[in-house]
């Protein structure tokens, strides 16, 4: 029951609806007692006549009435608590996925660094499900039902105690079977849930790479797991079936034999003289209402161990620790001719050996520094690290002299543009992928942004233009395009640092040119870190930081370390001969 207490304390915001939703449910059910409480005396009423033992038409009319008028309250009091019902459903909803999203926007770049996007979401939609329907049950069905059943078996006692003891003795029994049978169906649950996130996520990592699936031929191995998972699932699911049915015939059977002896008491009393028609009425009314209740009981029980399980997932994200705080105000301070700093740099990723060992160099003003390496030696994490979407195991590392420790995430971010190696675009239009630096840039800056990043005229060929959709990860622009409209979102945010992961490694030659050229724009006057295996592409950076296994083992720049014997020399070599063979082999050289 424990993720149950925090579904309750978790809603605390929307306590106050659910205590008007509640009530009015608890009044409307209330309401329904009544109407067999009436006809217990329309009933008696009618008899009277008949028996010419007298009978009031008048009153007859007024309890007549009463009963339309009650229904028609009770009409009036179900209609607004739906309403309201849907008003609580849609703010629970909204609730609950923004304080997950919340979450998901704070945690460490490490947790998704180990998490499949698909599995994420699927745990996102599962827990809501399944909170979103206990909380409606809760407020639908446990209070009215807890309230309805002692009403009930009250109302019994004053004209049958045996009949009242019957339908108490039938409440326990009915629960402590539907309680077993949830309790077996939510273990196999949390199985059935753990293959059901990994297949969720698998087959979003095959749609988003289709290209791949289908490149290698694998859509019959791909479907081939998802069909053995599906039955895997349904394996789990038959076992859960067939204990529910069991169970289910056992809770029929005790009603059954409970309902025989109500019926036997009923009748021979009411044949014996001993209850009126009326009463008989009225007893067998509240009797088949009694049904309701335990059936209530019955699939809360199920709904109570489905969000125990289901939430299971959604509450262990919540428990995660945040690392940063995205509505932390902060100045929207632009740095002046910053630096960056490393003093014994340590770092390792989770389950992994040590990355960078005792790392130290200083990033001057304006300067266009270049990161190279073997794949493996830690380019890639330096700039992790500088981004601080890591922290350092030892070590210090500074911005303009402050140490990284106490400046915010979001001071760090906003002064640093980035250029990936992967086309890191939205499915959205161009315009909302230029703009994602600056939400409040002008149609004209981005135009501005795009003619500079020499994307302009491709953009402007598109039928929709600036309002083009790229499709997913820009699927629908070239290489080159994509990388260019990454470059314009970079120019058009202009911050002081700019960061380019390996941005013209995929590119063919003419399209490696025209980024180079945007590229040109974009450094200007600006502190510039790029990894890069094309040395093309750092030909005229200020200083180079040559790194392997972790260490930095070369520092310099571009002719001091192409004349030196060592691993900048040695890739220069390698790319500088294999153009030279290229050559040669066309007699051009």
């Amino acid at each position: 029951m424990k993720n149950i207490l925090r579904i309750i304390a978790i809603s605390q915001p929307l306590y106050k609806i659910l205590a008007i939703l509640a009530t009015l449910i608890l009044t409307s059910s209330s309401l329904q007692l009544v109407a067999p409480i009436l006809s217990k005396y329309i009933v008696d009423e009618i008899l009277l006549k008949i028996q010419n033992q007298g009978g009031d038409i008048n009153k007859l009319i007024i309890l007549v009435s009463s009963a339309f008028g009650i229904s028609l309250l009770a009409l009036t009091v179900t209609v607004i608590s739906e309403r309201l019902g849907d008003h609580f459903e849609g703010r629970l909803r909204k609730f609950l996925t923004e304080k997950f999203y919340d979450k998901a926007l704070t945690l460490p770049q490490s947790y998704y660094d180990s998490e499949i996007s698909g599995k994420i979401i699927n745990q996102l939609s599962r827990g809501i499900h399944t909170i979103h329907t206990f909380l409606n049950t809760a407020s639908n069905f446990i209070l009215p039902t807890f309230i309805q059943s002692i009403f009930t078996i009250g109302i019994l006692a004053i004209y049958s105690w045996p009949i009242a003891v019957f339908m108490a003795i039938l409440f326990p029994i009915y629960l402590s079977i539907s309680y077993y049978s949830t309790v077996k169906w939510g273990a196999r649950e949390v199985k059935k849930n753990e293959i059901e996130d990994s297949l969720r996520g698998r087959i979003h990592e095959v749609i988003s790479s289709m290209r791949l699936v289908k490149g290698f031929g694998a859509e019959k191995r791909e479907f081939s797991t998802v069909e053995q998972n599906l039955t895997e699932i349904n394996k789990i699911y038959a076992k859960q079936s067939r204990d529910f049915h069991i169970y289910d015939f056992y809770r029929g059977l005790s009603l059954n034999i409970i309902l025989f002896l109500v019926n036997m008491v009923v009748f021979y009393n009411a044949f014996q003289g001993l209850l009126t028609i009326g009463e008989m009425v009225l007893i067998l009314q509240l009797v088949n209402m009694a049904r309701i209740p335990l059936f209530a009981m019955s699939f809360i029980l199920t709904n109570i161990q489905r969000a125990e399980s289901g939430s299971k997932e959604y509450f262990e994200l919540l428990d995660l620790s945040s690392t940063e705080d995205y509505k932390q105000k902060i100045s929207p301070e632009v740095l002046k001719e910053p630096t960056i700093e490393f003093k014994d740099v340590v770092f390792g990723y989770e389950d992994s050996e040590t990355v960078l060992d005792s790392i130290s160099f200083k990033m001057g003003k304006r300067e266009k520094v270049a990161l190279v390496g073997h794949s493996g030696a830690g380019k890639t994490t330096i700039v992790n690290l500088i981004l601080k979407f890591y922290e350092p195991q030892s070590g210090e590392i500074f911005l303009n002299d402050k140490n990284f420790k106490s400046l915010p995430h979001q001071l760090i971010r906003n002064n640093i543009s980035l250029v990936y190696q992967e086309n890191e675009l939205f499915s959205s239009t161009i315009r909302e992928n230029v703009a994602y630096g600056k939400n409040n840039a002008l149609e004209k800056e981005i135009i501005s942004a795009l003619k500079l990043a020499n994307a302009y005229s491709f953009v402007s060929q598109l039928p929709r233009g600036l309002d083009s959709k790229v499709g997913e990860r820009g699927v629908k622009l070239s290489g080159g395009q994509k990388q260019r409209i990454q470059i314009a979102r970079a120019i058009l945010k202009n911050a002081p640092i700019l960061i380019l992961d390996e941005a013209t490694s995929s590119l063919d030659a003419r399209s490696e040119k025209e980024v180079q050229d945007a590229l040109e724009n974009l450094m200007k006057n600006k502190l510039v870190i790029i990894i890069a295996h094309r040395f093309s592409t750092i030909q005229n950076v200020d200083k180079i930081i040559v790194l392997d296994g972790g260490k930095i083992v070369d520092y310099g720049n571009p002719k001091e370390l192409s004349l030196k014997k060592g691993i900048y020399s040695e890739l220069l070599h390698y790319q500088v001969e294999g153009n030279r063979k290229l050559l040669e082999s066309f007699e051009i050289y």
